[in-house]
């Protein structure tokens, strides 16, 4: 935990399963979160353009996983929500983000700018369950998704980040199944192949780190990459920006980690 961003404003608030930032935007580049994300402005408005051409502009934009974007904002920072999606009922993302786009947005914005306020002035010093995430941030809490309990332990390993990094091979064995058929399991559980969604959290697990001064090849090696080239294209790819700019942007960013939080 790091209190450098009291000064600021600037903090992050890290769970297992959700995301609240508050801090600079970056230039507007194409990025593809593997998370549903509900970006809001601090002052002025934002731009969202998804690689398909379709633009939005309003104090709050949502956007549903695993689809390449560009944000750009009045503002040199913005508030971001990340909720991961195999924490989340099927369907309930798609349905939260017709609730978002609608007569209900002006309020879900200005809950989740009162959750900065909240977690600004407590400095976000208390474990946070999904539940309780949630309903600082939208007044209610997400219905949970039941998943397999193989695939929850795989997600469980997935997330450790020590040792060898996890493989499908180490996964299925776990669970008492051939590759083949823990893989067809894994996606249709989560929603997507075990090979993205491993990528996305190695990439997710980089935000703990971010406001510290740290070797980023040796952290690169740590989370699973093969090779710093490979870490900077994935990193790229999920953020929009290259390590080393995200860390340079986050040295004064209050870092808050909950890696033990659940949904319940």
């Amino acid at each position: 935990m790091d209190d450098t961003g009291h000064k600021s404003g600037h903090l992050m608030l890290i769970t297992p399963e959700r995301v609240f930032y508050a801090g600079l935007l970056g230039r507007p580049r194409q990025r593809c979160s593997g998370g549903f994300n509900i970006y809001v402005a601090i002052e002025g408005g934002l731009w969202l353009t998804t690689a398909d051409g379709q633009e939005s502009h309003g104090e709050m934009v949502a956007l549903l996983p695993n689809i390449r974007h560009t944000i750009a904002s009045d503002h040199r920072s913005v508030l971001s929500v990340v909720i991961e999606p195999e924490s989340v009922r099927p369907g309930a993302l798609e349905e939260l983000a017709q609730r978002l786009a609608g007569p209900e947005g002006a309020a879900f914005t200005s809950r989740i700018r009162a959750a900065y306020r909240e977690l600004r002035e407590h400095h976000a010093v208390n474990d946070f369950s999904s539940a309780e995430f949630d309903s600082l941030c939208l007044g209610e809490a997400l219905p949970q998704r039941e998943l397999d309990p193989r695939v929850a332990r795989a997600i469980v390993q997935i997330g450790k980040f020590s040792g060898e990094p996890v493989t499908a091979a180490s996964c299925a064995a776990e669970a008492g199944l051939s590759p083949s058929r823990f893989l067809h399991l894994f996606k249709e559980e989560t929603g997507i192949s075990f090979r993205s969604f491993r990528a996305w959290k190695r990439a997710r697990h980089l935000l703990h780190f971010a406001n510290q001064d740290i070797n980023l090849a040796h952290l690169a090696q740590d989370i699973g990459y093969p090779d710093s080239t490979h870490f900077s294209h994935s990193i790229r790819r999920f953020y929009g920006l290259k390590p080393r700019a995200i860390f340079s942007g986050s040295r004064d960013l209050a870092i808050y980690s909950h890696r033990h939080a659940s949904a319940g």
